[in-house]
């Protein structure tokens, strides 16, 4: 590349650094502006991707339920129904607006409903009715069997337990052998449409509540205590004169016997499997002091320290109420029931 020189002076000579090209400058001109535009499209991609991403949780909360129907399912079932009951035999008063909770006790004859049901009234907004459907002619057909339910659950049963101007809670107990299981769809159906909660007391040990039956059953016509029979006692000397009565089981139909009784359970649960429902376990409520905490929980009620009077009739080892033991062991050894030969509580 040529270079100019000027001269300003004879003794003076300025030599002038060459031009820079166009072309050069233009490059440095071009990089500049990629550089610029790969960060500008950089930042405004991160900003897309950003709004994107709001957009679609946004749209995901709206699409999809939140929470999970599943979720909000098992949350329904675990809040009882509320309701407002117009008695016609009464005026609830300052009571009215209280809701009322309904329940039902389903089990079987000497299972601890009794003792259960004595627990459940000494909290005071719980109303439980004892066992109306002992009484054939209130089981005789399903209109009669609703008529009655009508009744407890407008708050117009009256009997010992009743707290009715201001109960929080009001039920019974059933067993299943009173209709309960004959009718029972149109029984399923009442309970949820009326919102009536269910409670299934069951006993673990068959072979226990089998002592206790029969028991019970000989006591009905011996009249251990002074000529009287008690299903339920009060005292430790009550209870020993009644569990000094040594049952024979029938070794022969035992094992069939239990078997049976099971079913009945396992039918039951699954009749009654729709509706709102806790099982509880006689054993647990002995044993664990919380399981009383669930079921007030489970009925939507405070919880409260429950008490009962009443007393366990065979208390101890299982041996020393079966006259026939040594046969009940051969029987049961080496099979499924073999279990309720032990202690368990």
């Amino acid at each position: 590349m040529a270079e100019y020189v000027c001269l300003f002076h004879k003794d003076t000579v300025i030599v002038k650094s060459p031009r820079k090209s166009p072309v050069f400058l233009r490059t440095i001109v071009l990089l500049f502006g990629i550089v610029c535009g790969i960060y500008i499209c950089t930042v405004c991609l991160r900003q897309i991707n950003t709004v994107s991403k709001i957009k679609t949780q946004n749209l995901q909360v709206i699409e999809s339920p939140s929470p999970d129907s599943n979720i909000l399912a098992q949350l329904e079932a675990r809040i009882p129904t509320l309701h407002y009951p117009k008695p016609q035999t009464f005026s609830r008063g300052e009571c009215i607006q209280n809701p009322v909770r309904f329940f039902a006790i389903l089990s079987m004859q000497r299972s601890g409903s009794g003792w259960f049901e004595t627990l459940l009234n000494s909290h005071i907004n719980i109303s439980s009715n004892g066992e109306i459907f002992c009484a054939m002619d209130r089981r005789k057909n399903i209109s009669t069997i609703m008529q009655t339910l009508d009744r407890v659950y407008k708050l117009d049963w009256f009997n010992s337990a009743s707290k009715n101007e201001c109960s929080a809670a009001v039920g019974f107990k059933w067993m299943l052998n009173q209709g309960l299981i004959e009718y029972h769809k149109e029984i399923v159906e009442y309970f949820n449409y009326r919102g009536v909660s269910v409670v299934f007391l069951f006993r673990r040990n068959l072979l226990r509540r089998m002592v206790s039956l029969l028991a019970n059953s000989h006591d009905r016509y011996a009249k251990l205590l002074n000529g009287t029979h008690k299903s339920h006692v009060h005292s430790q000397e009550e209870a020993a004169a009644l569990s000094s009565y040594k049952p024979i089981i029938n070794s022969t139909s035992l094992i069939s016997d239990l078997r049976e009784v099971e079913m009945d359970a396992v039918k039951a649960l699954e009749y009654f499997n729709s509706t709102r429902h806790m099982v509880v376990y006689y054993e647990d409520l002995i044993t664990n002091n919380t399981k009383l905490n669930d079921v007030q929980e489970f009925l939507g009620l405070p919880r409260k320290e429950l008490t009962s009077r009443q007393v366990k009739i065979h208390k101890g080892l299982l041996s020393d109420f079966v006259k026939n033991w040594d046969d009940v062991i051969k029987t049961l050894n080496g099979t499924q029931y073999e279990r309720f030969l032990q202690a368990d509580y």
